[in-house]
């Protein structure tokens, strides 16, 4: 895999995946800046985490490529867009630049299987668990919709929207299947139930 030089966006807690979308509201000037790069070349932008605090936080190892697929430009110079997930990359540096907006050399992997599915046994294991936990959060949630989500869909939608600590959501990002990734998902569930049974708070 070649070397490529990303515009990143660090969020903790915001978990971008391939072929997902996430909206996001852009209002500092380092990022409006962003996306008026971006917008001009590529529509290119690297979702990542930091690891820590402060104005320059270190990053984790692995984000997600995103193409701003929408975009409402505010009148105040705020941002609405939509980032649709290409390919989860790895940092390689951090590159020294003159931009108000940090910038990493990566790899970029190559795109997901589209047509990646689960067992009928792990699939069913994951919905019983998410109903499970909604239950026990006292979330609202459609299940014959969720019922029509392919494998993929299920999966990535529920890492992206869960409320999972930023540390769990990178191990999510980080699993290199959708197997992997739904199992991981099922024990972080788990987890939580049982700090929720224990009376202690939820990983958020």
């Amino acid at each position: 895999m070649a070397a490529t030089r990303v515009s990143i966006f660090p969020l903790s807690g915001a978990l971008l995946l391939p072929g997902m979308d996430l909206p996001l509201h852009i209002f500092e000037p380092r990022y409006r800046a962003l996306i008026h790069d971006a917008m001009a070349r590529d529509r290119r932008i690297g979702m990542i985490q930091p690891r820590g605090e402060g104005p320059v936080p270190t990053l984790y190892d692995v984000g997600c490529l995103g193409h701003v697929s929408h975009i409402e430009a505010l009148e105040d110079g705020r941002f609405n867009i939509i980032l649709t997930g290409l390919a989860r990359f790895r940092v390689l540096r951090e590159l020294p630049v003159a931009t108000q907006f940090r910038q990493i050399e990566a790899e970029i992997e190559q795109a997901p299987d589209e047509d990646e599915v689960l067992s009928a046994v792990e699939r069913a294991a994951l919905e019983q668990e998410s109903r499970r936990f909604a239950d026990m959060l006292g979330y609202v949630v459609d299940w014959t919709a969720v019922s029509r989500l392919d494998d993929v869909a299920l999966v990535n939608g529920i890492a992206q929207i869960a409320p999972f600590d930023p540390a769990s959501k990178q191990t999510l990002l980080e699993a290199d299947s959708l197997s992997e990734r739904s199992e991981r998902i099922i024990q972080l569930m788990q987890i939580i139930g049982r700090i929720e049974r224990d009376g202690g708070a939820t990983l958020q």
